[in-house]
């Protein structure tokens, strides 16, 4: 069921994430929900439900982003299985220790895909991928302060028992 949840939670962020970059002009950065989403699991989520859940939403990026296929299908499970990693070494608890945790995957995560984009394309046109990186890592900062809340609310509402009996 947080699969279903975790898919839902990304179409949404998406389909939200692009009209609110379309709306406000962006051109060289965007707001990355989806290493929100597959920090937040890194976190929280077991291995292979994290795992399942990344490729999805990987895999959701992937056709809405027009980049190679199968790029952020690798990047989201990658990420998750590093933020794992390092989600031992730190104590991640409220907002902003879950946005800077948020903000170190999208640097990983933007500078991985600009390194395979550049592996992959013809012309090496990287740079204006690197030129606004630093603006969707701050957006995706300020999105994680907004979004965490309502992650924990949603992993609330799946922890609880369902039926009558609570």
């Amino acid at each position: 069921m947080k699969f279903l949840v975790t898919v839902g939670i990304a179409l949404a962020l998406l389909t939200l994430e692009s009209v609110v970059v379309k709306q406000a002009g962006l051109v060289l950065g965007r707001i990355d929900v989806t290493v929100v989403l597959v920090a937040f699991l890194a976190l929280r989520a077991t291995l292979l439900e994290g795992a399942f859940s990344a490729f999805a939403v990987g895999y959701l990026l992937d056709l809405m982003s027009g980049q190679p296929t199968g790029l952020f299908t690798f990047l989201a499970v990658f990420t998750f299985l590093v933020g794992r990693l390092v989600s031992t070494f730190v104590d991640v608890r409220g907002a902003l220790p879950f946005a800077l945790f948020a903000v170190g995957a999208d640097v990983g995560h933007g500078l991985l895909a600009a390194f395979f984009t550049w592996l992959t394309v013809k012309d090496g046109g990287t740079g204006p991928v690197l030129a606004g990186l630093p603006v969707q890592v701050a957006l995706t900062g300020a999105a994680a302060l907004v979004l965490f809340p309502l992650l924990r609310r949603f992993e609330a509402a799946q922890d609880r028992p369902a039926g009558l009996l609570r």
